[in-house]
C-alpha cells in the first residue's frame, strides 16, 4: 500500500517547511543542503506541484505546500508517539510552553499544582523570554499563549480567555478610597498607554474624578509587579480580571466597585498544526480547557 511513498523526501520536506529553511534543515538531517534541495524536487517532481517558493532569504511554503506539511507534520507526531509509547523505558513526557511572565506568574503557575496531582509524569516547562516564538520554525516550543485581539490563520487556536479589567485593593485600602482619593498602582509597558487609557474609561464610568486631582501614582513595569504593590497596601490597582483572580481567591485583593467593568483584550492558547496530537499536550490541553472555565 505504501511502497511507493517517497517516505526520505516526506520527512527531508517537513523538516525544510516547519524550518522554513533548507540550510537549518540539512544541520538538523545531518545532510548537505545539496541533499535536502535534491530531495524536495524529486518530490515535487512525484507529486507534480511546487512546494516551496525560493526567495532571497529562505524559502516559502506554497498552498500545496502548506495542505501536505499540515498532514506529514501531524502524521510524523503520531508516528513518533507511537513509537515512544513502544519503547522499554518511554520518556515521561513534557510540555514547553511559551507565554509572557506575567502570565505565568499570576494564572498559571499558581495552578500548576493541581495538574501535577493528576499528571505527576509530566513536566510543563515555562518559557518567558520577551521574543516572538514562531511555532513554525522552533519546533521545541509545543504551545504559547498570546495575548491581544491579533488572528493567526496558519496556528490552531485550542482556547480563548476574555478578560475585563477593573479596580482591586487590600480591604483596608478599598475602605480608605471611599473617603479620600487612593494611591493608584499602574502598569507601564515600553511604548504603551493602555493603562493609562483603562484608567480614563474607569474614572469615566465610575464617575471619579481621582485623576483629574493629580493623584499620587505608583508605576511598575510588570503586572506582577504591580498586583504585588497592591497586596503589600500601596495603593489601588487597574488590574485584568485574569491576573488577580488568584489573589482575589485567597482574599488577599477585593474590588473596588466591582459593578464598573472596562473591555479588555484576550489570551489564546496556540500551537502549530498537528501538535496537539502529541499525548502530553493533549492531556495538558484537556486539563487547560477546564482550569480556563
Amino acid at each position: 500500500m505504501f511502497a511507493r511513498l517517497p517516505l526520505t523526501a516526506l520527512r527531508t520536506f517537513e523538516c525544510a517547511a516547519r524550518l522554513r529553511s533548507f540550510r537549518r534543515a540539512a544541520d538538523e538531517l545531518s545532510v548537505t543542503p545539496t541533499a535536502v534541495s535534491h530531495q524536495i524536487r524529486s518530490l515535487e517532481h512525484w507529486l507534480g506541484a511546487a512546494l516551496f517558493e525560493r526567495l532571497p532569504r529562505g524559502v516559502a511554503l506554497t498552498t500545496a505546500g502548506e495542505r501536505l506539511f499540515d498532514s506529514v507534520h501531524g502524521a510524523l507526531l503520531d508516528i513518533q508517539q507511537a513509537a515512544d509509547a513502544l519503547r522499554p523505558r518511554p520518556d515521561t513526557g513534557q510540555v514547553l510552553l511559551s507565554t509572557n511572565a506575567s502570565f505565568a506568574a499570576l494564572w498559571l503557575v499558581p495552578r500548576l499544582g493541581q495538574f501535577y496531582a493528576r499528571h505527576p509524569t509530566i513536566s510543563v516547562c515555562i518559557d518567558t523570554r520577551a521574543a516572538l516564538v514562531d511555532l513554525h520554525q522552533d519546533a521545541s516550543v509545543d504551545l504559547v499563549i498570546r495575548y491581544g485581539e491579533g488572528e493567526w490563520p496558519t496556528l490552531d487556536c485550542h482556547q480563548r480567555l476574555a478578560e475585563t479589567f477593573g479596580v482591586y485593593g487590600t480591604p483596608t485600602q478599598v475602605a480608605a478610597a471611599t473617603q479620600t482619593t487612593p494611591a493608584l498602582i499602574t502598569v507601564q509597558w515600553q511604548d504603551s498607554t493602555l493603562y493609562q487609557r483603562l484608567w480614563q474609561q474607569w474614572c469615566a464610568q465610575a464617575g471619579e474624578t481621582w485623576l483629574a486631582g493629580a493623584p499620587l501614582q505608583r508605576v511598575y513595569d510588570e503586572e506582577h509587579h504591580a498586583l504585588q504593590a497592591a497586596i503589600g497596601g500601596q495603593g489601588l490597582v487597574m488590574a485584568s480580571s485574569v491576573m488577580v483572580s488568584a489573589a482575589l481567591g485567597s482574599g488577599l485583593l477585593v474590588p473596588y466597585r466591582p459593578d464598573i467593568r472596562v473591555p479588555g483584550a484576550c489570551y489564546q492558547v496556540l500551537s502549530a498544526p498537528g501538535r496537539s496530537r502529541h499525548s502530553p499536550v493533549r492531556v495538558f490541553l484537556d486539563w487547560l480547557q477546564v482550569a480556563l472555565r
